[in-house]
């Protein structure tokens, strides 16, 4: 029952993570090409200044959480995917330093690198974590140890990649959604325009994976669940053709979070597929921990989690407003500025 309670939990916080660090990702990738300017490129920082770093920790607390509750499934997953996640790992660390460092030289050069540094490191994850998921959920090469025993070249097969084409793409369509609705004036406009034409390419490529991942197995719930998806997908689109930011913005939302629900759906009861034997799957039962130690687990989230998310909800709502170019300090104080905040 418990590891039943702890795999519903570890996809909430998958869900948690994909949404808030997925306007996070959109918005650095396309931060280079709306920010025609110094003052718009630090309006678009600043939209997502006081909360990408608390964005990250739904990461590590989804990290955690797996390495308790199943850490045969963490041993696996992290052991095999190594280079792949050291790669988001990397991207991770690069974009944080370089919303730390692009304001402390007076340098448009400096400023450049660092902006595209910001994309690099945006860019990479949103891409990875699509290809890491389409292949646990699509079978990686595991042994009967549990062992995974294919390189990183196994992960990037044209399924993997279309998975990263998907997460990449919704991204870029959360994250200008986020722009549109945290934004005033030309990077505002910029962003509504944006929006509907990469929501499109989104809905034809997540079409595409969704439909061939059914072929693969079909599981009625996760292919049910899909289509809810699609449909939020195409009601933030005509809510933003509509110039109702407020509701393209939550139906970029749903639709990342229903993506993932349908994802742990096609898994349940697995945590990962062996491609090797179906007898080698990894499941609830063979890589969760003791009763135990999910009972204590269990115990310490229904005390914490609550507490974090009103912190983090309490967060976004004392910096609810929208950032104008009139709120962005001008070229020589933004030099001395340490972060965006």
């Amino acid at each position: 029952m418990l590891h039943d309670v702890w795999f519903l939990l570890i996809a909430v916080l998958w869900i948690g993570y994909f949404v808030l660090e997925g306007f996070d990702f959109g918005l650095g990738i396309l931060l280079p090409f709306i920010g025609r300017n110094e003052g718009e490129r630090r309006q678009l920082i600043n939209a997502i200044g006081p909360v990408w770093d608390g964005n990250e920790v739904w990461l590590l607390v989804a990290g955690g959480a797996t390495f308790a509750a199943f850490p045969n499934w963490y041993a696996t997953l992290f052991s095999g995917f190594y280079l792949a996640l050291f790669l988001i790992l990397v991207a991770l660390i690069l974009r944080g330093v370089a919303f730390e460092y692009r304001s402390k030289r007076e340098s448009a050069s400096w400023r450049m690198v660092w902006d595209w540094a910001i994309f690099a490191g945006s860019a990479i994850p949103a891409l990875l974590w699509g290809v890491a998921f389409a292949n646990i959920i699509s079978g990686v090469p595991i042994d009967k140890d549990m062992n995974y025993t294919g390189t990183l070249l196994t992960l990037l097969n044209p399924f993997g990649l279309l998975g990263g084409v998907v997460t990449l793409t919704l991204f870029l369509t959360h994250g200008a959604a986020y722009i549109a609705l945290k934004t005033e004036g030309a990077v505002r406009r910029r962003a509504n325009t944006l929006l509907f034409w990469i929501g499109l390419v989104a809905a034809v490529v997540a079409v595409v994976f969704l439909g061939w991942l059914q072929s693969k197995s079909m599981v009625p719930g996760s292919a049910a669940v899909s289509v809810l998806a699609a449909i939020c997908l195409l009601s933030a689109l005509l809510a933003n053709r509509l110039k109702n930011e407020g509701l393209a913005f939550v139906g970029t939302t749903l639709t990342i979070g229903l993506a993932v629900v349908a994802l742990f759906l096609h898994l349940y009861p697995n945590v990962m597929l062996s491609s090797t034997d179906p007898a080698f799957n990894l499941t609830i039962n063979n890589a969760s921990s003791s009763h135990y130690t999910l009972q204590i687990m269990t115990v310490v989230a229904v005390i914490f989690t609550p507490l974090v998310l009103l912190y983090q909800g309490w967060t976004y709502w004392v910096f609810r407003r929208r950032i104008s170019a009139a709120r962005v300090p001008d070229t020589s104080e933004a030099t001395t500025a340490a972060a965006p905040r």
